[in-house]
């Protein structure tokens, strides 16, 4: 009997999962599920009844989803559409707003060493990557940014920490391997807790983005 009752918990969170347009937390799940039932238990189950099927369930941003198994990626390459092809800048930016968060314009500036067009948050605003967590509190009170869930989605990430490390990233070759040994790669955070020199957005300011970014002084 015992077993039955697992593969019914089976197949009602495999149609939650299957018929869900967004991935789904744990939280979601049980709250729609008869009481009692282990969640933790069958998503473990259901992880491992599909690890070697066409598609895998994962963890993303924290929550459940069904994604293409990785090796079969190709497959659907030519059903993909990509609508618009970040630049090299807006690459840059998105990196920096990633690993540095919470970050003004002027402080993405500062790293990159050069200015940063005010359409590339646009563009990364756009594709629903980044946010406008608060305000700086310093002279002109400049907005802050961060990722959000749809950037962990994207890339595949259960949390901002799976970002690879200094040591991942000059085996890819993205980092020049006689880098000085004072660099470091920083710890990624994408917490909704502000930091203690932000202070929150005003009511209605997610709303209005054009008015909201004001022209930062260059350091």
């Amino acid at each position: 009997m015992a077993d039955e009752i697992d593969r019914d918990g089976l197949r009602m969170v495999e149609a939650l999962l299957f018929a869900s347009a967004e991935p789904l937390a744990r939280d979601d799940i049980a709250a729609r599920l008869p009481q009692g039932m282990d969640v933790d238990g069958l998503l473990s189950e259901l992880k491992r009844h599909y690890a070697m099927r066409g598609v895998n369930l994962v963890r993303v941003a924290g929550k459940w989803a069904f994604r293409t198994a990785e090796d079969l990626a190709y497959l659907l390459q030519r059903e993909a559409v990509e609508q618009r092809k970040l630049s090299r800048a807006a690459l840059e930016t998105l990196a920096i707003i990633a690993y540095h968060q919470p970050v003004t314009r002027a402080e993405v500036e500062e790293i990159r060493g050069v200015s940063t067009n005010k359409g590339t948050l646009d563009v990364l605003m756009e594709t629903g990557w980044i946010r406008m967590r608060g305000r700086r509190r310093t002279p002109g009170r400049p907005v802050t940014y961060g990722t959000t869930d749809s950037f962990l989605d994207h890339f595949g990430l259960e949390v901002i920490g799976d970002l690879p490390g200094l040591e991942e990233l000059k085996g890819a070759g993205l980092l020049d391997s006689a880098i000085p040994a004072s660099f470091h790669v920083p710890m990624p955070d994408d917490s909704d807790t502000l930091a203690a020199d932000e202070d929150p957005l005003e009511t209605g300011e997610l709303f209005d983005f054009e008015e909201l970014e004001e022209e930062e002084p260059q350091q």
